[in-house]
């Protein structure tokens, strides 16, 4: 039963990994259309917010359920939760509010929105780098 959570846990985060990824091109693909990239921003943050959602649900399912220890690397998990959603409703709240008329402003926006899309995914990669080393014994948190 714990394996099965633990996999589904996986499984998402691999997917949740592979929308951060495609995420990257929705300031290419709007580039042109400022009302374009923002219904893109609301998507992509309502899309990125469910993910999260399952995959920390889906945790604290195995958590529980598995009666696994409540340690250093749970808590870790808990502030990368909270550090990638705070970055991406502040990225959203600056899209929604800024002016994207002005095209220096849509200029920031889109760079913005791509330099949190890359800080999610290195933050991502590094638990998760941190995690398999974890499991094979090189670390010990």
């Amino acid at each position: 039963m714990i394996e099965t959570m633990l996999m589904t846990h996986s499984i998402l985060i691999k997917a949740f990994l592979a929308f951060l990824v495609l995420g990257l091109f929705v300031p290419k693909m709007t580039a042109n259309n400022p009302l374009k990239f923002k219904k893109a921003s609301f998507l992509y943050t309502m899309i990125f917010q469910a993910l999260m959602t399952m995959i920390v649900f889906v945790g604290i399912v195995a958590l529980v359920a598995g009666d696994l220890p409540f340690g250093l690397s749970t808590i870790i998990m808990i502030i990368v939760f909270a550090i990638m959603m705070a970055l991406e409703i502040v990225k959203y709240k600056k899209i929604k509010k800024g002016n994207l008329e002005d095209a220096s402003t849509f200029t920031m926006l889109r760079s913005g929105f791509l330099k949190t899309g890359i800080i999610n995914i290195v933050i991502l990669v590094a638990m998760v780098v941190l995690m398999v080393l974890k499991a094979k014994g090189v670390v010990a948190i």
